[in-house]
């Protein structure tokens, strides 16, 4: 899954700092190193400048490379010992995993080709071996590369199977809703001369209902998007007022659920994702955790409806669940998101999982 930025720039730094650390120790340890005081400052400094280069290769991964290759020359220069161009084989793994293999070839090439000439007349597996480095560092980035995209494939058919299966609920909600419209409509006009108090209250639930339609429709519309069809049951759909029957299904199962819950009416999408989100995270804990009790807890106010849910499992890493944990977060991640709103999942300090979701009120009103 693709990392957030501030974790993409952290990951960028620890990685900075290992390669600074291990080319430190081998100016310092490795036989053949630099001659003087001078000649170990410089040395120095291209390493730092080699290292440093990680921590900016994917805002200028030509530039990055270029410094940090150039830097590789002066080890190389300073320290023969260091080995081929210092660390550049690490430099090229960083670059492959952010360009393709049209542009990460090439330098592969140029640097197996650059293996320096000294080597030839020496023993050839020093050979071998010093144009081995940069293949081993290309393969590894380019293996990371893959890993990636395959990811950010799978989170999009997950998402795009999500929205497939929002919109189709809340097309069960459209339906019902333009139904009630259409009674209503029928009933003020049978009595909009003999009883017009009659007709008004008519009116008026019509134009709540209509409000409600408009803003289910907007949220319909935000998810429609070409999926799987892996259509569920038709029938009505559930909302928190069902909460108590999910409860009472799972304590079959052996997991007590504890409510605390405060209900009011909501819009239709609100109230069904809600569900869906408690439904879905109850389901993760059976599924990959091994708690015995999970509390869920619902606040309504006036503009956003908070839901949490927290059991008493073992930790477990948000992402060392298998693919249908994965699933079932982004899943939850995409309600909120189409919602206007937010949704948190991860391991408490103390033990267990929590999954927080905000989902405002007020934007779907």
């Amino acid at each position: 899954m693709h990392l957030p930025r501030g974790r993409e720039q952290t990951a960028d730094v620890l990685v900075a700092g290992g390669v600074l650390v291990f080319l430190v120790l081998l100016v310092l340890v490795t036989p053949g190193g630099p001659n003087g005081p001078v000649e170990l400052a410089l040395a120095l400094a291209c390493a730092v400048v080699q290292a440093g280069t990680v921590g900016v290769m994917r805002r200028a991964p030509e530039a990055a490379l270029a410094v940090g290759i150039a830097a590789g020359i002066g080890l190389e220069l300073l320290a023969p010992g260091v080995g081929w161009l210092g660390q550049s084989p690490a430099l090229l793994a960083c670059y492959a995993m952010i360009r393709g293999p049209r542009r990460s070839l090439w330098v592969l090439a140029l640097l197996v080709a650059a293996t320096p000439a000294k080597l030839a007349g020496g023993d050839w597996s020093i050979v071998l071996l010093e144009a081995a480095g940069p293949a081993l560092g290309w393969s590894l980035g380019e293996l990371g590369r893959t890993r990636k995209l395959r990811r950010e494939d799978e989170r999009r058919r997950i998402v795009a199977q999500e929205r497939t299966r929002i919109a189709r609920e809340l097309h069960d909600v459209l339906a019902h809703t333009v139904s009630v419209i259409v009674v209503q409509a029928a009933a003020a006009e049978d009595v909009f001369d003999r009883r017009p108090d009659q007709a008004r209250k008519a009116l008026g639930t019509i134009g709540t209902a209509a409000r409600s339609t408009l803003a289910e429709l907007r949220v319909l519309l935000q998810t429609m998007s070409a999926g799987e069809d892996g259509a569920d049951p038709p029938g009505p759909q559930p909302g928190l007022g069902q909460l108590d029957a999910l409860a009472a299904s799972l304590g079959a199962t052996g997991l007590r659920v504890e409510l605390r819950t405060t209900l009011r009416e909501l819009p239709a999408a609100v109230d069904l994702s809600a569900y869906r989100i408690v439904q879905e995270s109850l389901t993760n804990t059976l599924r990959h955790s091994q708690a015995t009790r999970a509390r869920v807890t619902v606040h309504c106010a006036d503009d956003t409806v908070r839901v949490e849910i927290h059991d008493d499992g073992p930790a477990r890493a948000a992402g060392r669940v298998d693919g249908s944990g994965r699933r079932g977060i982004l899943g939850m991640r995409e309600r909120a998101r189409l919602l206007g709103g937010t949704l948190d999942a991860g391991p408490l300090p103390d033990g267990g999982f929590r999954v927080r979701a905000d989902l405002p009120v007020a934007a779907a009103a």
